[in-house]
């Protein structure tokens, strides 16, 4: 049954594509944040939602968590809207759409030939990340996770490769070590570090405990490399500023355990810039 539900999801999926792409960017992403906010919930239970906010300390009362979720649903639909256009921004036709601040450290990292780890969180349309980096002429990889959906995730890794990232990286034991070889082939790597994984160590984030990957802090204790978060905020609607801040650098004493909690640290300050801009809907904490 369950093969029947992800093959009607893709004919959705595939159908509100085509209807977006002929509406054209902006009237594609007012649509998707409207589809997000009718159809988001289904998927989430409310509950677990307003949970992970209360529990975070987010918002001051149930009126304003609301309006975080929906305005993080609404986001949704324009991130899936936008996957249309992302050719666009790759190709730089849509360069009047983005702001990039911190280029002064991509101009650094590209003199040097010294590879770094890009870091991120799931904010607005996030696949930016990796497609500007490339796109400055920086070798890059960039990790993700494969939907469950399995017809619905070859169009995704199409668009990936295609109009993203050309080398990516499937998350999992063999992923890493494919990382691995890359980096040590010259190329800097870039991930999201926000959501559950499998494999890591517990750390705090928003004062919890949660699992969290160690793929940054051991390239960092093993190669001394810099580590660079990146945000990306959302804008009037279908505006985006991509800020690259300032490299980080740990000392090699440092643990493992110390380099990922001060990474997690450095996520939470991002999400709090927007806090309606992430993914509460994932099940960070479980």
């Amino acid at each position: 049954m369950k093969i029947i539900k992800y093959f009607i999801e893709y004919i959705f999926i595939k159908l509100l594509f085509f209807k977006f792409q002929i509406l054209g960017y902006k009237t594609a992403s007012n649509l998707g944040e409207k589809i997000g906010r009718l159809f988001g919930p289904i998927f989430r239970s409310k509950n677990k939602i307003i949970n992970n906010l209360k529990d975070s300390n987010i918002g001051n009362s149930d009126e304003e968590r609301n309006s975080i979720i929906n305005k993080m649903w609404g986001n949704y639909g324009r991130i899936l809207a936008e996957y249309n256009f992302l050719k666009k921004f790759k190709n730089g036709d849509y360069n009047n759409y983005l702001e990039i601040e911190g280029l002064e450290h991509l101009e650094k990292i590209k003199k040097n030939k010294k590879q770094v780890i890009f870091i991120s969180g799931h904010f607005n349309n996030f696949e930016l990340m990796a497609m500007q980096i490339e796109n400055f002429g920086i070798d890059v990889a960039a990790i993700y996770r494969p939907l469950n959906n399995i017809f619905l995730n070859k169009t995704m890794e199409r668009i990936r490769i295609k109009n993203i990232c050309n080398n990516q990286i499937k998350k999992g034991k063999a992923g890493t070590r494919k990382l691995i070889e890359m980096f040590k082939n010259g190329y800097s790597i870039a991930l999201m570090i926000d959501q559950r994984v499998s494999e890591g160590i517990s750390v705090k984030f928003f004062n919890r405990n949660c699992l969290t990957t160690t793929i940054p802090a051991q390239l960092v204790k093993k190669y001394g490399c810099d580590v660079v978060p990146v945000y990306v905020e959302r804008i009037n609607k279908i505006n985006f500023k991509m800020y690259f801040y300032e490299p980080l650098n740990f000392e090699k004493s440092l643990s493992i355990f110390e380099i990922t909690t001060k990474l997690n640290n450095t996520l939470e300050k991002m999400i709090l810039k927007n806090t309606d801009q992430w993914i509460w809907s994932h099940d960070r904490w479980k």
